[in-house]
């Protein structure tokens, strides 16, 4: 698994998963085209042996407390291996680097496995967007992380070792 900044010659790769993994309601490529090239985003593949198996990407203007996760998305035959956590975890740790207090997202209410996913980072569940994903008329649930409470779980405790009892 190696992970490293998309740039725009990664387009046609990512645009490829894009469409497998979400066949009714793919972003095009014009939008993608202009997401890659925001300086309010980063995005971020996963390669293996030179060929992408993900992409993630976060929208997180200079300055504004909030983010928002874009996308996520890991080829079927790579699924179940930890990849997407991996790349939620690199749009975190971006969220933290510039400065954002919240990250928010919508995720299908279909797709269980990418709910647990995110609530096992933390993210709660702040509304729901009744029909948003058409035409398939599903549900997006509209998911908040505190990013500083976030970071802190992930900081390891100090070492008692040398502590009097």
């Amino acid at each position: 698994m190696t992970l490293r900044t998309a740039t725009p010659d990664d387009l046609e790769a990512i645009m490829a998963l894009e469409r497998a993994s979400f066949v009714n309601d793919a972003w095009s490529e014009a939008m993608m085209r202009e997401e890659l090239a925001s300086r309010h985003s980063r995005y971020v593949i996963d390669e293996e042996a030179g060929r992408l198996v993900g992409y993630a990407g976060l929208r997180a203007p200079a300055g504004a407390k909030d983010a928002d996760i874009q996308t996520i998305a890991v080829a079927e035959a790579a699924r179940g291996r930890g990849r997407g956590r991996v790349l939620l975890e690199a749009l975190l740790s971006e969220a933290s680097a510039r400065r954002a207090s919240d990250v928010f997202l919508e995720v299908r209410a279909d797709n269980p496995v990418a709910e647990k996913l995110y609530a096992s980072e933390g993210f709660v569940e702040v509304g729901r967007r009744p029909r948003y994903y058409q035409p398939d008329d599903v549900d997006a649930i509209v998911m908040k992380l505190d990013l500083a409470a976030w970071a802190a779980a992930r900081t390891p405790a100090p070492d008692d070792a040398g502590a009097c009892t």
